[in-house]
Formats: structure tokens, sequence, C-alpha cells
């Protein structure tokens, strides 16, 4: 099984998310999962990437050419795709991947969880989607969701479908 990583390649954010991401890695080795992230070697990008090949996982990295010199590749992946577009990357990503794990991130982050989030809860596939929130990093988005579904702008199942966890415990649980 290959589970999708988003997160953030920011160099800029507490080393308490770069640690998380650390954590993850391990996790996805230590269950025999393989990566597919989005091809840096920086930050939380970076840091989910080396903890799992320390681990003994699989890394597929993809990223776009014009992306290489500011995510800085992750030439150590045993697999680093350059693709030409950010649809491109997604795309594969999610062709290579079995299920999806979110991590706290930017708008890179939330553009990737909710594309395949939304094709999940309209039919398109059945990977599982996590996102897992370890600290509260989501609570304002979670509210706004939830008022989006009050005014009837997101349906209850589509809510349901994505799965919120605060540990790294329950995110790999949800990816059975």
């Amino acid at each position: 099984m290959n589970v999708c990583v988003y997160c953030s390649s920011s160099e800029t954010i507490d080393p308490s998310y770069v640690s998380l991401a650390a954590d993850v890695g391990t996790r996805l080795a230590a269950e025999g999962y393989g990566l597919v992230s989005g091809g840096g070697r920086v930050s939380m990008m970076g840091a989910v990437a080396r903890a799992a090949r320390a681990g003994g996982a699989h890394t597929v990295g993809v990223i776009p050419a014009h992306l290489v010199p500011l995510e800085v590749a992750d030439t150590d992946a045993d697999e680093l795709i350059v693709v030409d577009t950010m649809r491109d990357r997604k795309a594969l990503m999610d062709a290579r991947a079995n299920a999806f794990i979110a991590l706290p991130g930017g708008i890179g982050t939330l553009e990737e969880l909710f594309e395949v989030w939304t094709a999940g809860s309209l039919g398109m596939h059945a990977k599982p989607v996590v996102v897992l929130d370890a600290d509260g990093f989501y609570d304002p988005l979670w509210h706004y969701l939830d008022a989006l579904r009050e005014h009837g702008f997101v349906r209850a199942q589509a809510l349901d479908s994505l799965v919120r966890v605060s540990t790294v415990d329950a995110a790999f649980a949800a990816l059975r």
C-alpha cells in the first residue's frame, strides 16, 4: 500500500510540525507502506520522506520542474518523477496512492486535500482521506466546514467522509 502525504514544504514553520511529519514517515515504514510525496526534501515534506526511507519504506516523489529549485528536489527518493505542471503532479500522486494523509500545511496542502476529498465524496475513488490534526491547527477549518454544512453548501455525507484524527495511531488505524 502506498500512502500519499500532503504537508508543508515551508522552512519557516514550528519545528513540532517537522517532527510530526517524521513520526508519520517512521510509522509508514513500520507498517510496511510506501510513501508518495510532493518530491521536496525540505521542511515537513523532506522529514516524512527521510524518516520513511530510514525505516525501509519505498519513497516516490513527484515534483513539477519549476519547483525543483524552490522545494529542493528529494534526489534521495527511490523514484523522483519530475513533471511539467502541478496538475500532472497531483494526478500522478493520486494514481500512485491507495490512501491519503494530510498534515498541517498551507494553500498547496489545502488545495491537494480538498481535491482528493471532493473526488472521494463524489464517488470517484474509495481511498481513505485522513487529516492528522495533532494540535488543533485545523480547528478554524472544521468550524467553517460545519457552517457550510449548516447553510446547505456541504452535504453531511461529504463532511463525514473526511476522517479527522489527532494522533498518528488514529491516522494509521483509519487507513486499515
